[in-house]
């Protein structure tokens, strides 16, 4: 099985921006390789927490150090059905924290305002349905996606 999956880095840049009109002209691709990992899910009592885990010593390594090269960006979640998103999630609703652990890493999204924790809970929900239904999903900082998960 590859530890990695080839992506176009604009598709995620372009998501960020919200809607804006197509450009004149294409433009360049960027393409880079993101590490593939077990995502899972979990609610905590003030937010959710996201566990990116590789199995690949490799694709563990390149995961942490997307972590540590990207850390306080903003976090996000793609995922897609066929190649179309489905699910794009920001996680603007609380502070955001990754740790690096021994098998990839864990982002913390936590809010001490019950209305933003259930905002964040209920995207946590979504993506946990997203996953057990066959999505690849993404999860990125600032744009950059930083795991697969297909």
């Amino acid at each position: 099985m590859a530890t990695s999956i080839l992506v176009e880095r604009s598709t995620f840049a372009s998501a960020q921006t919200g809607s804006a009109p197509a450009p004149a002209t294409a433009p360049a691709t960027n393409w880079c390789a993101v590490p593939r990992c077990e995502l899972r899910v979990e609610k905590c009592k003030d937010g959710v927490k996201l566990h990116c885990s590789c199995e690949e010593e490799i694709a563990c390594a390149t995961l942490q150090n997307l972590c540590r090269s990207l850390a306080g960006g903003q976090c996000s979640v793609t995922c897609q059905w066929n190649g179309i998103t489905v699910f794009d999630c920001k996680l603007v609703c609380g502070n955001c924290k990754i740790e690096c652990t021994e098998e990839g890493c864990c982002i913390s999204c936590c809010s001490g305002d019950q209305a933003c924790c259930e905002i964040t809970q209920a995207c946590c929900e979504a993506l946990a349905c997203c996953l057990k239904n066959g999505c690849c999903c993404f999860v990125c900082i600032s744009g950059t996606p930083i795991c697969c998960c297909c």
